[in-house]
C-alpha cells in the first residue's frame, strides 16, 4: 500500500513552523520540503518562501481547515 501526499501550503520557514505546530497538535502527519535550505546547501539561490507542507491524502480536508484558519489569523 502506498501513501500519497498532497502539497497544501507553501511559505517561509517561520510561517511553516506555525503550521507544523498546529498539525502536530491535531496528530496530522506531514512532510516538509525546504527548497530554500536545499538550494542554499547546494550553493544555489532560491526564494525564501519555498518551504512546502505536504499531508497525507486522508488528512487533506482536516488539514485544509486548520491551515485556512491559521492563514486568516496571521493576515488579520
Amino acid at each position: 500500500m502506498t501513501t500519497e501526499h498532497t502539497k497544501l501550503f507553501t511559505g517561509s520557514n517561520i510561517i511553516v513552523n506555525g503550521v507544523k505546530n498546529l498539525l502536530d497538535t491535531e496528530d496530522i502527519s506531514y512532510i516538509i520540503k525546504d527548497r530554500f535550505e536545499s538550494a542554499r546547501l547546494g550553493g544555489f539561490g532560491e526564494q525564501m518562501d519555498t518551504v512546502e507542507v505536504h499531508v497525507l491524502d486522508t488528512d487533506v480536508e482536516k488539514a485544509k481547515t486548520i491551515i485556512n484558519a491559521y492563514k486568516a489569523k496571521i493576515n488579520e
